[in-house]
């Protein structure tokens, strides 16, 4: 079987708008829809949002993600969402204690993503 992890990553401190991961859009946090078609998917082992704000932690739990850790490396401006995937990434086998096959960065301020985006279908 192919394990593979869905990683979201969503700082809090966003020069130009605060904790915009979060900001409603459609009547809903705008995280939500990313990790709604995540789910739906159904293509991942699991599913987690890094972050290093707790807000958005709550929120992305309440969306029915897993938030297993904050992050704690790479939350700063000057990092790059890849490195705080793969740092995400390292922390997760940890956490786990497996192995993933498949490693797919999911950006949360995508609202208009879809399943078949994802699924490529």
């Amino acid at each position: 079987m192919v394990n593979a992890i869905g990683i979201i990553p969503a700082r809090g401190n966003s020069k130009r708008i605060p904790k915009k991961n979060i900001i409603e859009f459609d009547g809903e946090p705008m995280i939500s829809r990313t990790i709604k078609v995540a789910l739906e998917s159904k293509i991942f082992s699991k599913l987690i949002v890094s972050t290093d704000n707790l807000e958005i932690a709550e929120v992305s739990k309440k969306c029915g993600a897993e938030v297993p850790f904050l992050r704690d490396k790479y939350a700063d401006s000057l990092s790059t969402s890849s490195q705080a995937t793969l740092h995400a990434l390292m922390q997760a086998e940890k956490f786990y204690e497996m192995k993933f096959d498949i490693v797919c960065q999911l950006m949360p301020n995508c609202p208009l993503r879809t399943t078949s985006d994802i699924v490529g279908s």
